[in-house]
């Protein structure tokens, strides 16, 4: 089926509602596409400019290339780009709009942003995201400002052709004798403090900061300490050695590009600086050296890119079919967003298939992690697997 096809079907979808609706749809789909249809309709409809809203900088030049490549640039100067973070000075501004359009929408439910949607200053509204939000607040914010009116999974996509198949394989790694001892020391403190805290420990932790006044020392203190427990055991897990050791041996024996995720920036570097030939992209890196990075990966100069979160969305890379992972979150969004990255169709390999390593802490939280966020992927496109096993298939 064609993607043209299936996103004018999104957008007359939105049509159909009233213009006020969200797009959920797989990443690779093209939903930017979609917010152009939208952007264009209006600006043709009213002398109004348009809004488009994003949450990182680099995904306003991925809009304004949509437009260029619909032949639609003649807009681009009536259309205003704002990140998230300036909704406050959207608020002030007395000035009305055609269409808003927000981009990543998972990300622009905050207090702020929905101040700014309840305004009357757009006559339209369209939001795009992959799927949606995990959080149960944002979900009904989302869904009271603008309900879903199109939705499509990402193995909806692969099974009607509009991106390219994907196989993930999960792979569990040991902690060395001494993360071992660490780990189980975090735990057990993880599990005082979580039995302190009582029923529910994770809402009663953020209860009892938020209002320290009404509690003891004790209770004050038990959450400080539930939360620490909870940032050193997922510290332990990210910078696993034997990730490091593994992630450098599948870079060397793997052939193809290869897109890397570490859990956090420190180990991201870490990773990069095992790796030979490989760049890093992420969020404590200047715009300068991203760009560089990007640049030496897309032409091929460097065949391994690394980064942390920076690159989970917007980025298209077609020629990009591998990625390995050594840093989980437990979100699905996250994780479908990761594989997105890998399923753009190349033209130059119609047989292209996206292949997925993770690797994750066996027995730990990660291990957790990692089937929450692998709940909503195809079963059939996950292999379950050992460091063992992994090393021997690559020498």
């Amino acid at each position: 089926m064609s993607k043209d096809i299936e996103q004018t079907k999104a957008f007359k979808s939105y049509v159909k509602s009233g213009r006020v609706g969200s797009i959920i749809a797989g990443t690779g789909f093209g939903k930017t596409r979609v917010g152009v249809y939208a952007v264009v309709e209006a600006l043709n409809d009213s002398e109004l400019d348009a809004i488009v809203l994003v949450p990182f900088e680099h995904l306003k030049d991925n809009f304004k290339e949509e437009m260029r490549k619909t032949k639609q640039e003649k807009y681009i100067d009536r259309v205003k780009f704002y990140c998230y973070a300036s909704v406050k000075k959207l608020i002030n501004d007395p000035k009305k709009y055609s269409v808003l359009v927000c981009d990543e929408i998972h990300l622009g439910l905050t207090d702020p942003c929905i101040e700014l949607y309840n305004t009357d200053k757009f006559e339209r509204k369209m939001f795009l995201t992959a799927t949606l939000p995990e959080d149960p607040l944002y979900r009904a914010r989302l869904q009271s400002i603008a309900p879903p009116v199109y939705e499509i999974t990402i193995d909806e996509c692969v099974a009607k052709g509009l991106i390219a198949p994907y196989k993930i394989k999960c792979v569990a790694i040991d902690l060395t004798v001494g993360e071992k001892s660490q780990y189980k020391t975090v735990n057990a403190n993880f599990g005082y403090w979580k039995g302190k805290l009582g029923f529910d420990a994770f809402n009663m932790a953020q209860t009892v900061l938020a209002n320290k006044g009404k509690y003891g020392n004790e209770m004050v203190q038990a959450a400080l300490g539930f939360y620490r427990a909870i940032r050193q055991r997922k510290t332990i897990v990210d910078h696993a050695k034997n990730k490091i050791k593994l992630a450098q041996l599948f870079a060397n024996s793997t052939d193809g590009r290869i897109l890397v995720f570490g859990g956090d920036n420190t180990f991201t570097d870490s990773l990069a600086d095992s790796i030979d030939g490989s760049v890093v992209y992420h969020s404590k890196k200047t715009k300068k050296v991203k760009d560089a990075a990007l640049s030496d990966f897309k032409s091929g100069k460097s065949r391994v890119l690394c980064s942390t979160k920076a690159l989970n969305q917007g980025l298209d890379i077609p020629n990009a079919q591998i990625g390995l992972i050594c840093g989980l979150t437990s979100k699905a969004l996250t994780m479908i967003q990761r594989v997105g990255r890998l399923v753009r169709i190349d033209p130059d390999n119609p047989d292209k298939v996206g292949s997925v390593v993770i690797l994750y802490v066996k027995d730990s939280q990660e291990e957790k992690w990692l089937k929450n966020a692998l709940s909503t992927t195809n079963p059939s496109s996950i292999v379950w697997t050992s460091q063992t096993d992994l090393i021997e298939e690559m020498v």
